[in-house]
């Protein structure tokens, strides 16, 4: 399956008073890596969605680790598991300073809907996400 990795630091909008991310923004650096994923494999997302809508039916995330202000980290996004109308995309953030160690692991899975009602997955996102 394929997968992409992007390198980011915790920006100022995504931490609490605190000064650690909130916990639902990590679902914002995953959303950035299914687009991105896609984008890597010649999916445009903008285009399928003149036929198809991708709604978030679960998403899940552990956290192992604080996630500070300006903490450098790696986030490692793919394909968990393909369904017949579904994908689960799974995620790993990992600290980019040593030891290097997992901070959070999650996944967020998708439906695929045409005219709202759940669709098998376009062969062409299956194919490309299996190669």
């Amino acid at each position: 399956m394929k997968s992409i990795e992007l390198k980011r630091k915790v920006r100022w909008a995504d931490v609490d008073a605190a000064g650690r991310i909130y916990y639902a923004r990590i679902f914002d650096y995953a959303g950035e890596g299914e687009w991105e994923l896609l984008h890597s494999i010649g999916i445009s997302r903008k285009e399928l969605a003149k036929t198809y809508d991708f709604p978030r039916v679960h998403a899940e995330c552990h956290f192992k680790k604080m996630l500070d202000l300006g903490a450098r980290f790696t986030i490692r996004f793919w394909p968990g598991k393909l369904g017949r109308t579904s994908i689960r995309y799974n995620f790993e953030i990992a600290l980019d300073e040593e030891p290097k160690e997992v901070a959070a692991e999650g996944s967020v899975t998708v439906v695929i809907l045409r005219n709202g009602k759940p669709a098998e997955i376009p062969s062409e996102i299956r194919s490309r996400l299996e190669s």
